[in-house]
């Protein structure tokens, strides 16, 4: 079973270690060959030697230069991975066999837009992002689009299935509530968004992550920052009710424990571990280098004391003996249909009738 609740804990394989199975799998072997399109690299700004896409100044903290397209493109991989049991892996929400219309929202590296694609070749599929993906080629029916979602929608289609994956941080409280009135517009009666988000904190079962360690405060600090910066990274925790909120019903959650490393019993698990020990190494230092050297505590770092912090993050990720995962959060819910709507509306009338 790939998926488990929050107290169930991992069982660690007794015959990890006499496998000695390489933590270092070469990260590249676990990608495809690919190629960064010129306007992707034309647009953005270059800081403590990485680049940063963004339509309004302060869009967005992460990366997106092809180190961290790496890093998106082994991240779609573990979640794949994570639900291959599943009848479709890609996501949970009952959306039927013939859509019409899905956006991907934070499409990054844009793989996820690209299998549905292949999957419903009757659908059109968009990927919007602050920055175009770097892809040569995609199906006919997928289509990507460089724009800030915070501004008025201008599809003229409605949506049968939005979705989001990894996008924490990405908007200030407020940003998020439009963003949620905004996808809840936009589809149709029916219609499913669903959303998939990691604990940027770590956590271990059995005692084998200590508080000596750095990643024991890792995800801590990173909420601080973010905090500081205006862009909770907690979003994992605040969309459930936030979805909610916007007027969708029929809410689902599921929960997951990603281990960081091959060192779980199960299968599954264990190659999920190994594609997130890539993952983490591929993104650390986009995921830290911009909130540690414009929020960090007590003050701002530097970019050389980020690169020796995550140099002993490395080390801990390379130890077998720290049974470490990181928590994440899928939920999927449904806008009313039209004759919810309805009663919903009567039901209204008569609440407020004199």
């Amino acid at each position: 079973m790939t998926k488990m609740g929050e107290t169930e804990e991992i069982a660690v394989d007794p015959d990890f270690y006499a496998m000695k199975i390489y933590y270092g799998r070469d990260a590249q072997d676990l990608q495809s060959d690919t190629t960064s399109i010129a306007s992707a690299i034309a647009r953005g700004r270059l800081e403590n030697g990485r680049r940063y896409q963004a339509i309004k100044e302060d869009d967005y903290w992460g990366p997106s230069d092809e180190q961290q397209f790496e890093a998106f493109e082994i991240g779609h991989m573990v979640f794949l991975v994570l639900d291959h049991d599943q009848p479709n892996p890609l996501f949970r929400a009952p959306i039927g066999d013939s859509p019409k219309n899905i956006l991907d929202i934070g499409t990054g590296q844009g793989n996820w837009a690209i299998d549905v694609a292949d999957r419903y070749p009757a659908a059109t599929v968009r990927g919007v992002d602050i920055f175009p993906p770097p892809v040569t080629w995609m199906p006919p029916n997928c289509i990507f689009e460089v724009d800030d979602v915070l501004r008025e929608w201008t599809w003229r289609e409605p949506f049968d299935f939005i979705h989001m994956r990894l996008m924490y941080g990405a908007f200030p409280p407020e940003g998020w509530h439009q963003l949620y009135k905004q996808a809840y517009d936009a589809l149709e009666p029916g219609g499913w968004i669903e959303q998939m988000e990691l604990d940027v904190r770590v956590y271990s079962d059995d005692g084998s992550l200590k508080k000596e360690h750095q990643l024991y405060g890792w995800g801590d600090m990173f909420i601080r920052c973010s905090e500081r910066a205006g862009r909770s990274l907690r979003t994992h925790e605040t969309m459930r009710n936030a979805i909610k909120e916007a007027g969708f019903v029929d809410v689902h959650e599921e929960k997951y424990k990603i281990p960081l490393g091959p060192w779980a019993r199960n299968n599954i698990l264990k190659e999920t571990g190994h594609l997130q020990y890539s993952h983490w190494n591929a993104a650390l230092e986009g995921w830290a280098m911009w909130l540690l050297t414009h929020h960090g505590e007590p003050v701002p770092w530097t970019k050389e004391e980020v690169q020796v912090y995550l140099a002993k993050v490395r080390k801990e990720l390379n130890n077998p003996h720290i049974h470490a995962y990181e928590p994440a959060n899928r939920v999927w819910a449904r806008k009313p249909t039209k004759e919810e709507l309805e009663v919903k509306e009567a039901n209204i009338k008569v609440e407020t009738s004199p």
